[in-house]
């Protein structure tokens, strides 16, 4: 049976390239940004004050929940890199709006090229949009800390770490940390193809998440039977279009992160296994709460090859 309820105290070690491998739905190129976060501007607290969530807004049924946390073993080709982590580490207020704390890291190397990445996202729990993002790479002669505080109802993002904003055309914004978590509350139906505009920076636009097939897939953790998705994304690297990404999550209602391949120029393949899974508590609902949300107007969903 696979080990499902259970993760070790092992420490999380991976690889000098592997900040893109892990970065799963990376949309944007990393650039230099060492600087201090500085505060939100009052003004906007206050526009923000007036969307805070109705008492009687229900949270939006998914399948994690606080406590739960993935770990995995990253592998260049042949070549076992080290380990990483997906997790809901908690639920916190942002601006006046509860939100889960999502958080993905990875640490370790090959040889002298070493990193610690860690990156933190806050998903509204009703209307599962990102409020704030934060990015911190360290890597072999290059760190890069990038703070957003992101505004969906007033459409537009804050670079905290820099203080510049800019307007964004998505209405319910997710960052490339959220749109891991997002994916898995997906209907995924093989065959279908979905097109999504909802990065919260306009270039990323669109993400589409092509359903291949289904396939028996075994890992540290166990055997899973996953459902195989492959994400085209309008930038390069991992999910660059033409790239060969492939994405496996358990196809059951827990849809769990099971395995990721891709093959990278230069690296060669990437690979990513499931090795523990310790489950969380998907917060209680009312049981009036709709099923997860299609493709938002402006988006589609069309039948592969049709």
């Amino acid at each position: 049976m696979p080990n499902v309820d259970s993760v070790s105290s092992r420490g999380l070690r991976g690889g000098g390239l592997l900040a893109r491998a892990f970065g799963l739905l990376v949309l944007a190129p990393w650039a230099p940004a060492v600087a201090q976060p500085v505060p939100v501007r009052p003004e906007v607290l206050v526009m923000e004050a007036t969307h805070a969530a109705p008492t009687d807004e229900p949270v939006v049924a998914v399948p994690f929940g606080p406590g739960e946390r993935l770990h995995y073993q990253v592998k260049l080709g042949v070549f076992s890199a080290g380990d990483g982590y997906l997790a809901v580490e908690g639920v916190d207020t942002t601006r006046g709006r509860e939100t889960y704390r999502l958080g993905m890291g990875l640490e370790g190397g090959l040889l002298f090229a070493k990193v610690d990445d860690r990156y933190e996202s806050h998903l509204d729990i009703r209307s599962l949009v990102s409020r704030h993002f934060i990015r911190d790479i360290h890597e072999v002669g290059y760190k890069s800390y990038r703070e957003w505080a992101i505004y969906p109802e007033l459409g537009y993002w804050e670079r905290l770490d820099e203080s510049r904003s800019e307007t964004m055309v998505a209405t319910e914004p997710l960052d490339e940390l959220a749109f891991i978590f997002w994916m898995r509350t997906l209907p995924l139906e093989v065959g279908e193809v979905y097109t999504y505009h909802r990065y919260f920076k306009d270039d990323g636009n669109p993400v589409i998440l092509k359903v291949l097939r289904r396939e028996r897939r075994e890992v540290p953790a166990g055997e899973f039977d996953t459902i195989v998705i492959q994400p085209i994304i309008r930038t390069g690297g991992l999910f660059g279009e033409g790239g060969k990404a492939e994405i496996y999550l358990t196809d059951d209602a827990d849809r769990f992160l099971v395995y990721l391949r891709s093959e990278i120029p230069i690296v060669g393949s990437v690979t990513l296994h499931l090795r523990e899974v310790r489950r969380g508590t998907p917060l209680a609902v009312r049981s009036d709460v709709a099923a997860p949300m299609e493709p938002e107007k402006g988006d589609s969903l069309s039948s592969a090859g049709r």
